[in-house]
This record gives C-alpha cells, sequence and structure tokens, in this order.
C-alpha cells in the first residue's frame, strides 16, 4: 500500500535526521584521527570563552587571572563575551598542557607554541585538537587583511601543508623583534678615554685595559671585563656562524661544528686564560649576575632592554650615579664590514590562540577574536582604557603616570601588566609605541637601533621537523647538545685541547648531528614551498 503524499511529507525531516545519525554512527574512529576539525557548533550567540593561557611572572606575581587586565576588561564590555582564563601553574606549563591534551574536553581556546605539539601543530590538526583557520577567514575580516597584505606573515602562521594554526601574537617591525644585545660600561670607557668598540680586536683592547687600569677606582683588581655564557651569539656571530643551525643558500648548517667555530673558541680560551672573560662564565645564575653587575665589577655583558640595560641603570642610579650602559654593535672581524647574525625574533613570534575541537562556537569565536586584530581591538590590547592606563596627546597614546610610576612602587613590567598585554603576548598586532615608552631612557632606545643592524641573512626561519622524523630529532639532538654544551666550556676552560676539535665534531656526527641537519634541510625546504 502506497503512502500518502501528505504523509510522506510530515515524515521527510524525521527521516532525514535518522539517515543523518545513521550516517554520523557509520563514520569510523579512523576517520577521526584523520583529521575531522569540524567541531559540533551550535546556534546560541557567544557569551562565554574558557581560554587556556599560561600567565607570565610578572603578571603572576601581582593578580590571579588575567581576567583582571584593564585591557581584557574593554575588551568583554565592547564584545560582550565574557573570557573564563584558565592559567597553570607557574612552571608547570608544558606539563600541564600535555596533560590537557590527554582529555577528550579541552578549553574553547589555548594559548600555546603549538609547533612544540608532539609532531607539530600538523599533528594537533590531524589529532582534530585544533581547527585551522582556513575555512573561517572571511569571518575574520581584519586578520584575513593582514594575512593578504604580508605573505610572509602567512607562511609563519600556517603548516608546511598550509593550514592555519590559529590567531598568532606579531611583531610587525625590527625594533619590536629585537630586545637583546651587547652592552658596555660607557662611564668605564670616558674615564679611559676608550672608543665603543666594534670589532672583536678593539674589544680585545678594551676588556685588557678594563682588567689593568682599575675603572671602577677602588684600588682592587677585581674588575670582570667581561660577562657572557658559552656560545654567545653576539661573539660566535662575528665569525659569521650562529651556535646552531643556520643556512647559506638553500643548504642548512650546523654552527659548532664549523672551522669558523673552533676560531671563536680559540678567542674565548685566550679571553678566558687572561682574565678577561668571567672565571664564573659556566655557573653563573641569575643572583650571582645581578650580584656582579650591581657590586660594581662588570665592564660588559649581553643583556635585554628592559630586564637588563634599563634594570640595572634603575638600580644602580642612587648607588654609583656615574654609572652608565649603552649598546654596542654587534662585533664583526673588520672594520666597516656588517655583522651577520644578531638577536632577532621571528615578526610571529610561534605562539598561536588556537581554536580547540572541543569549541561548539567555531564561527562566534573566529569573529570575536579577530576583533582583536581590528585598530579599536588593537588600542586596547596595547594601551589598556583610554583616561585610566593612556591618555591620547596629539594623536599619541600615552601611558599615564600611574602606570610608569606605580603609587603601589610596582616595576614597569609589572605596572604594565595590570592593565596591557603588549609587554605579554595574545592574538594581537604589537604596537611599536608600547615599546617607546616601556624602554624609556634614550641608551635603551638606541639600544633597539643598533642591535637591529645585523643581516640575519642567513638565520633559519621557524621550520618543523617533519612528524615521523620527530622522535628520531629530538633524540639526536638531545645527546647533540648535551655533548656540544660540555665541550665547549672545557674547550674555553682549557680542560680540553682545541686539537681535539676535530675529534670533537666526529663524535657529534656518530651522534646522528648528519641525519638531524638532513631533517632540518627538509624543513627548510618545506617552509620555502609553504
Amino acid at each position: 500500500m502506497q503512502m500518502s503524499r501528505k504523509i510522506i511529507n510530515k515524515l521527510a525531516p524525521v527521516l532525514c535526521l535518522g539517515l543523518a545519525a545513521i550516517a554520523m554512527a557509520g563514520c569510523s574512529s579512523e576517520d577521526t584521527a584523520k583529521g575531522s576539525t569540524k567541531s559540533a557548533e551550535t546556534t546560541e550567540p557567544l557569551s562565554h570563552l574558557s581560554y587556556w593561557k599560561e600567565m607570565h611572572k610578572d603578571a603572576a606575581a601581582i593578580m590571579k587571572s588575567y581576567g583582571e587586565i584593564t585591557a581584557i576588561k574593554e575588551i568583554e564590555k565592547n564584545t560582550g563575551v565574557t573570557i573564563d582564563y584558565q592559567h597553570p601553574a607557574q612552571g608547570q606549563g608544558g606539563e600541564q598542557f600535555n596533560l590537557m591534551m590527554a582529555s577528550k574536553s579541552l578549553p574553547d581556546v589555548v594559548e600555546y607554541s603549538w609547533n612544540n605539539y608532539p609532531g607539530g601543530a600538523q599533528k594537533a590538526i590531524r589529532d582534530g585538537k585544533i581547527i585551522p583557520l582556513n575555512d573561517y577567514l572571511d569571518d575574520a575580516p581584519n586578520f584575513k587583511k593582514l594575512l593578504d597584505e604580508n605573505p610572509e606573515w602567512r607562511r609563519q602562521a600556517s603548516t608546511d601543508k598550509g593550514d592555519i594554526i590559529g590567531f598568532p601574537f606579531i611583531r610587525p617591525v625590527r625594533k619590536l623583534q629585537t630586545h637583546d644585545g651587547p652592552v658596555i660600561r660607557k662611564d668605564w670607557l670616558d674615564k679611559l678615554g676608550l672608543p665603543i668598540p666594534k670589532t672583536i680586536d678593539e674589544w680585545y683592547t678594551v676588556l685588557k685595559a678594563f682588567k689593568e687600569q682599575d675603572p671602577n677606582g677602588n684600588g682592587k683588581a677585581d674588575e670582570i671585563p667581561i660577562m657572557v655564557g658559552a656560545g654567545e651569539l653576539a661573539f660566535t656571530g662575528v665569525f659569521g656562524i650562529p651556535n646552531g643551525f643556520y643556512h647559506e643558500g638553500n643548504t642548512v648548517k650546523y654552527g659548532p661544528v664549523q672551522p669558523e667555530y673552533k676560531e671563536y673558541l680559540t678567542t674565548m680560551n685566550r679571553w678566558y686564560n687572561e682574565g678577561l672573560l668571567d672565571k664564573d662564565f659556566a655557573a653563573n645564575d641569575s643572583k650571582m649576575y645581578d650580584a656582579k653587575m650591581t657590586g660594581n665589577q662588570v665592564g660588559a655583558a649581553v643583556m635585554a632592554v628592559g630586564g637588563g640595560l634599563g634594570r640595572f641603570m634603575d638600580l644602580m642610579e642612587s648607588k654609583e650615579p656615574q654609572f652608565k650602559l649603552v649598546a654596542t654593535p654587534y662585533p664583526t672581524l673588520k672594520s666597516g664590514d656588517k655583522p651577520i647574525f644578531g638577536q632577532m625574533d621571528n615578526q610571529i613570534v610561534g605562539i598561536f590562540t588556537a581554536i580547540t575541537g572541543s569549541n561548539k562556537h567555531v564561527k562566534e569565536t573566529v569573529k570575536f577574536l579577530d576583533y582583536f586584530y581590528s585598530e579599536e581591538g588593537r588600542m586596547i590590547m596595547n594601551f589598556g582604557k583610554e583616561g585610566v592606563s593612556y591618555t591620547m596627546e596629539n594623536g599619541y597614546p600615552k601611558y599615564t603616570d600611574s602606570v610608569m610610576n606605580n603609587p603601589d612602587g610596582l616595576p614597569l613590567a609589572q605596572s604594565l601588566k595590570q592593565h596591557v598585554l603588549s609587554a605579554d603576548a595574545g592574538p594581537f598586532l604589537q604596537d611599536v609605541r608600547y615599546m617607546e615608552q616601556y624602554a624609556a631612557r634614550p641608551e635603551q632606545q638606541e639600544a633597539l637601533t643598533v642591535w637591529a643592524e645585523p643581516s640575519n641573512e642567513k638565520r633559519m626561519p621557524p621550520i618543523t621537523i617533519a612528524r615521523e622524523d620527530n622522535s628520531r630529532y629530538a633524540s639526536i639532538m638531545n645527546d647533540v647538545d648535551t655533548y656540544k654544551n660540555e665541550m665547549i666550556v672545557k674547550f674555553i676552560m682549557g680542560a680540553e685541547s682545541l686539537n681535539k676539535f676535530d675529534e670533537y665534531v666526529a663524535t657529534l656526527k656518530s651522534m646522528g648531528l648528519d641525519d638531524a641537519i638532513k631533517m632540518q634541510q627538509s624543513g627548510l625546504e618545506r617552509y620555502n614551498n609553504r
């Protein structure tokens, strides 16, 4: 007996739902494992967003949650979305991340260095842990515009297969990408009538004078001419190599086995034997480092612009009024040469706010996070709330006095973190006007310019190791790094003769170094083809 058309029409929706349920039930776990990253979205409006993020130590010292930050309160007010932050315990970020990834239920978004996921971000996508943004870019017009206008940013934000990992933290200009470099006591140079050194030979002359001519004026031979660790880029770079992987053209090489590295070690060994290099260079911890710097003993070092140069200038202002640190150029072999290597972050530093497979409001979350890249969102994330943490002066967002000179005596790094994320990280574009105020001393601004001079043309881009090679690569490099670091210290201190350098290279190769180089080479080729 045939059903009437009227009855069929009534049953059609039910039949469709039943067929859909049968189809879904028929999906194998293998299909899911292959990377089905579409979460079960709902049509409810986005009102709350669970957000996993590690707390910066300066923030953890003064608050319990990033939800207390002025900028976040403004974002919530403007969007109607409440962010429910989840923070791992200090120092346990990696461990807590791994435990979280083992769970079937994840927060809506997770901010992390996703290429550190076992197997990399591509494996996280394949595992269904995160959802690539490629299909959602039309819902993120601000972010899409940035990627369209900056192809290299898109390359850095993608996996080797072209999947966009998440919403990245972006440092758009060189002045924000460079924050470490060599510094020297300008007051000691002036006292001894010496210019700022630029070549390695000029450095030797200056350090020798610091050692022998009592620049701190206490009548004791207690000066430490230079305090740097083994393998410091500022001085390996003199010889055209870093302390790790680099590329010449499209060929990957490993710095610590090159003949030029032996030249670096020979120089450091000479400095150590002549008492120019801190005798504790391999053992200094932060307390020892600070004690020597504030004890008016150290003539030169490599440090950060804020937590180093600025901090020590502040600490010594009343104790030693003449104390003055200035940046020096990255040294070269010959006068007039341009330095090749220097500290520089990528424009996209590798921290992504990724939407997880547990998110039920993917499209709305994309729209929400895109707001952070809008002009209004960018201003809030970098400067907070107008009238509270900043005021506009002739079109320039200037932090208020309560931020720059905290009434509770908080250092600037902590005072800023009460209001903004510009000194931290997140899904937004960092603003150079933040750095112009954070590193407010003229010496700091000069440092950011001087340290940005190296070409860094041989620097490795942010490649990833192939998933199938990941375990083997990690095992090789664990052995290589351990042995390399031990031997560098021994070579510098003279505990091992530099005549054994070839033997040291052979040992590294026996550990599988050539295989690791091949894996890096493959990663570089995949990166270039993204």
